[in-house]
């Protein structure tokens, strides 16, 4: 499914390479995902209900699912993944795995009572369209929690290869992927058909030696750049280490490790169902507008 608004950013043949390349290994620098997904099953404690069968859209080695597990009321547990050798990786007793796209979800609808997506859906290009198949995956009043990365983060390094790129070539190119912003994601949860739909973030600040250390650490996660219009040949050595230069220079703590910037959104919402809390049709309020701002001293 492709929304009419939708645009083609990323090369998702690419994203899924990387992170095929990335489940030897992955353990070593999973950590953003372990934690990350610990804050989302922390969130899941907050709704009074159990999810019997579970989606975990995007899994990369199942950290979702091995938080999750004996808990919520959560029987069964389905984890799919762009990539083969992730979603083998996250396969355990009794909770079967998917090759799956996000953009193209092979499930019928109404089949879950709970999706949950840890650090994926940044690299969809057609979110509207993912969020809609989603929704339609989960059964009446079921639930939906996921995390994505947002627009502040990797900011400094941002920052610091563009000046770099523009320093050494005279020209710039995307070397970061855009992320979303926090202003849009409700709307796209309610234009997806989510009712209650619920947005916030958190910021995230993880110190690395250097620049280099930082890239190292993005390849391992398998979350390196993969925007369409990226120049198709590696940066020069110098631009690297121009940029590099620059990180330190420009943020380096006193000890002179340098701090990264990870925003983290999390999305929640509801398939609809007729029990939920409906908002007032217009017209429908029993006290006259006028009546209630006197009472609250704003005539």
């Amino acid at each position: 499914m492709t929304s009419p608004d939708s645009m083609t950013v990323f090369d998702r043949a690419l994203v899924r390479r990387r992170r095929d390349r990335a489940v030897a290994e992955f353990t070593d620098h999973a950590f953003l995902f372990e934690e990350i997904a610990d804050r989302l099953a922390d969130r899941l404690e907050d709704v009074i209900r159990p999810f019997p069968l579970a989606l975990d859209v995007g899994c990369h080695d199942g950290a979702m699912g091995r938080i999750l597990k004996g808990r919520k009321g959560i029987e069964r547990l389905v984890a799919c993944d762009l990539s083969p050798d992730f979603a083998r990786a996250a396969g355990g007793p009794g909770n079967p795995t998917v090759a799956a796209d996000e953009e193209f979800l092979p499930f019928a609808p109404g089949s879950f009572d709970l999706v949950v997506s840890n650090l994926s859906l940044h690299w969809v290009n057609d979110l509207p369209g993912a969020l809609v198949q989603i929704r339609q995956a989960l059964k009446p009043d079921g639930f939906f929690c996921a995390s994505m990365l947002g627009g502040q983060t990797l900011a400094e390094l941002r920052r610091c290869l563009f000046e770099a790129e523009m320093e050494v070539s005279g020209g710039v190119s995307p070397r970061v992927s855009p992320f979303a912003e926090i202003k849009d994601a409700g709307g796209l949860l309610q234009r997806a058909g989510f009712a209650l739909p619920v947005v916030d973030s958190d910021v995230i600040t993880v110190t690395y030696s250097d620049a280099f250390a930082l890239m190292r650490e993005l390849r391992g996660m398998g979350e390196t750049n993969a925007v369409l219009a990226r120049r198709k040949v590696p940066a020069t050595r110098s631009m690297l280490f121009d940029a590099a230069q620059r990180y330190a220079r420009l943020y380096a703590e006193p000890d002179g490790r340098i701090p990264v910037t990870f925003e983290v959104l999390y999305l929640a919402g509801w398939s609809p169902h007729e029990s939920q809390q409906q908002p007032l049709k217009p017209g429908s309020g029993q006290i006259p507008l006028g009546d209630a701002l006197k009472g609250k001293g704003l005539h």
